[in-house]
């Protein structure tokens, strides 16, 4: 009978690959009853009294068929998503898309497979941690001395979820996997690693890569300088690159000022540093959307209270009026050689004549004295152009009164120009 059932196994396997939804799934569901029973049932029987047994292998063949290397199977994955509540279904899980992961890329030579990896991430991002060892105590198959068993352990579990998104990260990923990646790593996936700075090679190459993606990877390199002492070299003329006019138009926009703001925070920042950033930013204000100019204006202005050395920016009765004239090299890829300090803030001049009154009159606070209180920008930081329009349509507009005479035509009837003229 045991080959029955092997077969048995393998062809539910088969149809999990099946074109119809409904045959997937119930081939599906009837794996996952045959590892519950199995589990009951050991198919070999136990060697000694007490030992430990799990259905490793028929899970590993549920696990191959979520995983396709040339189709979509978001929508099984989100159906196989109950069972990954069972602590021990969600450990042999990981433990199995690891090594799923090791052999189909080691194949491939390195080539990304965009629905292989896309699929793996469906499958492993909505992945529940516990927080503590106590919480591990929804388990599908029922063993005797439980707590000795290693499934019971939350240094396990950490340990197995760590070395899953390592392996998968380790490879070169599609552009738009990145960007998912990155939006849920700091909060989803570095505080449940035992090592989070073995991140630090996926990092950096996200941090390489230029663009939102760059913006998106700031979040985690942030977590780990800050909370795990990391080193990164040319950390600050790294960011300094990432200014560029996309930051006031990409859908992160928020997240970045709010990450650069920190890193800008702190008061023994050389003054050529935070002047170089200023400069840059009030360059690029000069082609920003009026929302993200009511946001770095005082995002810039904060700088200025941080850094009183920087002022001078402001302060230049004789410095450059335009840009013909202005020494500031925009081009420089080094902060120090940029010669911001030697420049002045004409861009925030400018745009005191800007047609959106609010930004000429936030533009206008630096003709006065500022004051040792900063503005709180994060109220700010996600203000879109919509708001600002429902904004100025629910002002109440100033009643004008009007004198005229009505128009009158030479005949009975309005002629053409006196209907036009009449109001």
């Amino acid at each position: 009978m045991r080959h029955r059932y092997n077969d048995c196994v393998g062809w539910l396997a088969e149809l999990m690959g099946h074109g119809s939804f409904h045959v997937k799934e119930l081939s599906l569901c009837t794996l996952m009853k045959f590892v519950e029973l199995e589990a009951e049932y050991p198919l070999v029987k136990v060697e000694w009294k007490g030992s430990f047994t799990f259905p490793r292998e028929l899970l590993k063949v549920v696990v191959d068929g979520l995983i396709p290397l040339n189709e979509d199977a978001s929508l099984l994955i989100s159906r196989f998503q109950e069972y990954m509540e069972y602590d021990d279904i969600r450990y042999f899980v990981m433990k199995a898309v690891t090594e799923s992961i090791g052999q189909v890329m080691q194949k491939t030579k390195e080539r990304p497979l965009p629905f292989y990896q896309q699929n793996i991430f469906s499958l492993i991002s909505p992945i529940n941690m516990p927080n503590k060892e106590r919480d591990l105590v929804k388990f599908m198959v029922k063993q005797d001395n439980r707590e000795e068993w290693k499934v019971s352990k939350l240094q396990a579990h950490k340990q197995a979820f760590e070395r899953m998104w390592l392996s998968f990260l380790k490879h070169k990923l599609p552009t738009g996997l990145y960007k998912k990646v990155l939006v849920i790593l700091h909060d989803s996936i570095l505080p449940y690693m035992n090592e989070p700075t073995l991140m630090i090679d996926f990092l950096t190459v996200a941090y390489g890569i230029g663009g939102a993606i760059s913006l998106l990877a700031l979040n985690g390199l942030f977590i780990l300088i800050h909370q795990h002492n990391l080193e990164y070299p040319d950390f600050y003329k790294k960011l300094y690159s990432l200014l560029d006019p996309s930051i006031y138009h990409v859908k992160y926009r928020a997240r970045f000022f709010h990450l650069l703001d920190l890193f800008l925070s702190s008061s023994h920042l050389p003054a050529y540093l935070v002047a170089a950033f200023i400069k840059r930013l009030s360059r690029l204000a000069l082609t920003a959307p009026p929302e993200a100019l009511l946001m770095v204006i005082p995002f810039i202005c904060n700088l200025f209270r941080r850094h009183p050395a920087c002022k001078v920016l402001v302060h230049r009765p004789n410095g450059p009026a335009d840009l013909s004239e202005d020494p500031y090299i925009m081009e420089q890829e080094e902060p120090s050689e940029s010669r911001a300090l030697e420049s002045s803030l004409w861009e925030l001049q400018a745009l005191q004549n800007h047609y959106y009154p609010d930004v000429a009159q936030a533009a206008a606070i630096l003709n006065q004295s500022l004051s040792e209180i900063e503005d709180d920008i994060s109220g700010l930081l996600e203000l879109s152009a919509s708001e600002l329009f429902d904004k100025e349509v629910k002002k109440s507009a100033a009643i004008v009164p009007l004198e005229f005479e009505q128009v009158r035509g030479t005949c009975t009837k309005l002629t053409c120009g006196a209907r036009h003229f009449c109001l």
